[in-house]
């Protein structure tokens, strides 16, 4: 399938690793021209022939700095993909152990965010009629099975991209979110992240933890998804292929979600 992306330009958000790389991988092979952006630049990312820009995207000014920087290199901004999500205060605890602290910045990394970055690349993304793709979660459709504040905030961003799409869908914009269910990132492959937390909070060995995965989450397909494979979906929701569809929330979760 021709996606017809080449001569567009790209902002990706937590493009470091993961998804956010994978997506930067799959837009450049399009022909793509891509800013990314994460706190840490990555070697990977260093060299997949994206530019390249550090900033905290958990801070307006950082977003700030990014969109500036995009506008300022690519000349204007077509597509927008708002990834960057978890952040440090994620932690495999419950309500009555998540402060103020951790709320507020674990919504700045996965709500506002794309708030910022969304509402700063408008007036671009209006003029060229480009295309929004928010990285949400299946936990907003399954809030019982994460960190209360993370599925929250995950919730509101799903919310987010449909208020957006219907907002903005009649100047040209089209918004979409897609929900992952368990990727193969560092989230979950880190014996130091979330993954490898859950883990011993649970008694288990990191690895037989995550061979586990697949069985203890009821995904039908008996795998947990590939960075690789979340970055087509979403250079396809990007792409004029995908024309007619908005305000839409795409689950690729091995069949975990069971629910209509």
């Amino acid at each position: 399938m021709e996606l017809n992306l080449a001569s567009k330009t790209a902002v990706v958000t937590g493009a470091s690793r993961g998804i956010g790389l994978a997506t930067v991988e799959t837009l450049i092979s399009e022909g793509v021209r891509v800013v990314g952006a994460a706190r840490t630049i990555t070697a990977e990312l260093d060299k997949s022939g994206a530019i390249a820009v550090a900033a905290d995207l958990g801070t307006a000014e950082g977003v700030a700095t990014l969109i500036d920087t995009a506008l300022a290199e690519l000349g204007g901004i077509d597509l927008l993909v708002n990834n960057v999500g978890g952040g440090d205060a994620v932690e495999p605890v419950g309500f009555l152990d998540t402060g103020d602290a951790a709320w507020a910045a674990i919504f700045d990394v996965n709500l506002l965010s794309a708030v910022r970055a969304t509402r700063a690349a408008l007036p671009s993304l209006i003029e060229r009629r480009g295309s929004v793709v928010n990285v949400s979660s299946i936990n907003s459709r399954l809030p019982a099975a994460g960190p209360v504040a993370y599925s929250a905030a995950k919730a509101a961003l799903t919310a987010l991209g449909k208020s957006l799409a219907e907002e903005f869908g009649p100047r040209g914009v089209r918004v979409n979110t897609v929900s992952p269910g368990v990727v193969r990132t560092a989230i979950w492959e880190d014996p130091d992240g979330f993954g490898g937390k859950v883990a011993a909070a649970a008694g288990a060995e990191h690895a037989a933890f995550l061979e586990a995965i697949p069985g203890a989450f009821g995904i039908t397909s008996g795998r947990i998804t590939e960075p690789r494979e979340v970055a087509a979906l979403i250079a396809f929701l990007l792409s004029d292929v995908a024309g007619n569809i908005t305000g839409a929330d795409h689950i690729i979760d091995g069949g975990t979600v069971k629910t209509l």
